[in-house]
């Protein structure tokens, strides 16, 4: 198997990304703390929407929880994008993250990885194993929102190299993918599933069932799972994973009868499918 790391190529991202496609920037270091926190600070001075941050390697990377997310050097595709919804998504904010997930679930299907799925809200496992870490961050919530989505995905990481057992890499699932390719594919589909979001909201669908929606729903693991969430304040539900509300928000059925909706909760499938 090709582990080669070598460094991303600005050049064909640039030609790609931005003269010949949707996104307006494209920023790209050798290294910087972390990605969102570049763009975060971008935003506040102005920068476009659809700015693209992408490193070889961040030392201060986060996933959800403040959990942190490091590898070596060229052995991961990391990038962030600064994303302005409009004042008008402001209440629906809360399920960019889904959409983000859905995008690298459309990235893994066009390089044929199997196994693949969405632990809710956003976690993409193969084969129970996380291969990726998403973080979406808010810049500003007032009059001109604007989000940062940060990425962090598991290229080429050997076995003695995951920072966690649970955790996995495309070279680990038989998959030698280049990077350059991989973030190309990735960016674009991230932008197409947040054009179909905003069209959603745009619609004022309250039933949920925006395509895109539809489309997490048929890839989202949970579902159907028995499952252990640990809600705020360190309370446990214990239940079935039945069903994504139209604001996003996980239902989860207990053992006796009763239905909760979740807006936040940390989700453990209790058996692999």
């Amino acid at each position: 198997m090709n582990t080669s790391r070598k460094p991303l190529d600005p050049a064909i991202l640039q030609t790609a990304l931005v003269d010949n496609g949707p996104y307006n920037q494209l920023n790209y270091q050798e290294a910087t703390g972390s990605t969102n926190a570049d763009l975060i600070k971008a935003a506040e001075i102005g920068a476009p929407d659809w700015t693209i941050a992408t490193v070889e390697r961040q030392d201060s990377g986060r996933g959800r929880l403040g959990r942190p997310w490091t590898a070596p050097q060229g052995a991961q595709v990391i990038f962030s994008v600064l994303f302005r919804p409009g004042k008008d998504s402001l209440d629906s904010l809360g399920t960019i993250p889904l959409a983000s997930g859905l995008a690298m679930m459309d990235t893994l299907e066009s390089f044929g990885v199997e196994g693949a799925g969405l632990k809710w809200p956003n976690d993409v496992l193969i084969h129970g194993k996380k291969l990726c870490g998403i973080l979406v961050e808010a810049a500003s919530l007032d009059t001109d929102p604007a989000v940062v989505i940060g990425i962090g995905t598991n290229i080429s990481l050997q076995q003695e190299e995951l920072p966690v057992p649970h955790a996995t890499s495309l070279a680990l699932e038989g998959k030698d993918i280049d990077r350059n390719e991989f973030l190309i594919r990735m960016l674009n589909n991230l932008y197409g599933r947040l054009l179909e979001w905003a069209g959603g909201n745009s619609a004022g669908d309250s039933k949920g069932n925006s395509a895109w929606l539809d489309d997490y729903r048929a890839v989202c693991s949970s579902l159907g799972q028995d499952v252990r969430v640990i809600l705020p304040g360190d309370r446990e539900l214990l239940g079935v994973a039945t069903g994504i509300a139209a604001g996003g928000q996980l239902i989860v059925r207990d053992n006796q009868g009763t239905e909760h909706t979740l807006n936040a909760g940390e989700v453990t499938h209790l058996r692999l499918q």
